[in-house]
């Protein structure tokens, strides 16, 4: 029999218009997990705050970055993975794509492997650091979509691959001739963000995660996303020899006015730009996909606030995408993990 493949990123809307990004938003943010506040509170958040405003600005944010053949980078960049992967397994495997927000849909891909009954289902987040509101979030509604059949799949799950020798390497043999030919004063490894009590709610004892200025220099607590994010920078650092002066950690995307994980990455570009760097280059190794967080956000957005702040240009690297080694990376993912097989369940006596 053959064995399942899913491979699973956020979302995104599926036209750059305000009534289907608000269609994403809702559910987007309307998951507990990553709007982390009260039920009422997140309601009102979300209906009387973020619905109300944000979609239109979105939704032209979206429309700078659309293609108007192929769409959403993330979706047409994520399906070309997909049909790579699928190719290169071979007939052994069945490979589906799902986004946990949109489509398609977690449950769309369940139903495909039911069709063809696969033995077993390898799940793999794009999420190479672990976060409840991405990877979390993705492995739990698997689990329930799956545990509401009657047929219960047998899942394997793939966890947070920061530091998958296949991964670092990969970002590494796209990024090492972007950077040649730019030859940047200075190097940014800007990760989406996320508030800090988010990370202090992995850490299960409480006296880890910002009990000391230097708490990420390890990774003292292994659910933690800011110590893997570090963790990611500095393996790339090394395999682009980039010593310690020549390259930041930030952090982008954050909203409203509860405390984030530190430093931004808005203040990190105007601080350089100020201090005299002219040449920058940014990677977002957080994001297997190009996207709006990357496009728009790093590419447009952030490249005119570093010239306002005295920069001379900016370049965004681009992310893993659809290529050869981010394939090959992702096939040797699988293969490991299709490798262990499950043991039967056995009655005691």
């Amino acid at each position: 029999m053959r064995t399942g493949l899913l491979l699973i990123n956020l979302g995104t809307p599926d036209e750059p218009t305000p009534s289907a990004v608000r269609r994403y938003l809702r559910e987007f943010l309307g998951d507990p997990r990553v709007l982390d506040i009260g039920a009422v509170g997140r309601w009102m958040l979300l209906n009387l705050i973020i619905l109300p405003r944000r979609p239109a600005a979105s939704a032209r944010a979206y429309a700078t970055i659309w293609d108007a053949k192929r769409g959403s980078p993330l979706m047409y960049h994520s399906r070309d993975l997909a049909a790579g992967v699928s190719r290169q397994l071979g007939d052994a495997w069945h490979v589906e794509l799902a986004m946990r927000y949109g489509t398609p849909s977690l449950a769309t891909a369940l139903d495909a492997f039911a069709k063809t009954s696969v033995e077993r289902i390898v799940v793999l987040p794009l999420f190479p650091q672990y976060a409840s509101s991405s990877t979390g979030t993705a492995q739990a509604r698997v689990m329930e979509l799956a545990g509401e059949r009657w047929n219960v799949p047998a899942l394997d799950f793939v966890p947070a691959f920061y530091d998958d020798p296949g991964f670092v390497s990969a970002f590494g043999q796209v990024a090492a001739p972007v950077l040649a030919e730019f030859r940047p004063d200075h190097v940014l490894f800007s990760f989406h963000g996320l508030p800090v009590r988010q990370i202090t709610k992995t850490d299960a004892t409480g006296t880890v995660c910002f009990q000391r200025a230097s708490c990420c220099d390890e990774l003292r607590n292994p659910n933690c996303y800011r110590a893997q994010s570090y963790a990611t920078a500095r393996s790339l650092a090394g395999q682009l020899a980039l010593t310690p002066d020549r390259y930041t950690v930030c952090f982008q995307s954050r909203l409203g006015r509860t405390p984030w994980i530190e430093p931004y990455t808005d203040h990190v570009l105007d601080r350089l730009g100020k201090a005299g760097t002219k040449r920058l280059a940014v990677m977002c190794p957080a994001f297997v996909a190009d996207c709006l967080e990357t496009v728009e956000e790093i590419g447009i957005r952030a490249r005119e606030q570093f010239k306002a702040a005295g920069g001379e240009e900016l370049i965004l690297v681009p992310s893993l995408n659809a290529t050869q080694p981010w394939i090959d990376a992702v096939c040797a993912i699988a293969t490991r993990h299709g490798a262990h097989k499950l043991l039967p369940v056995v009655s005691g006596g």
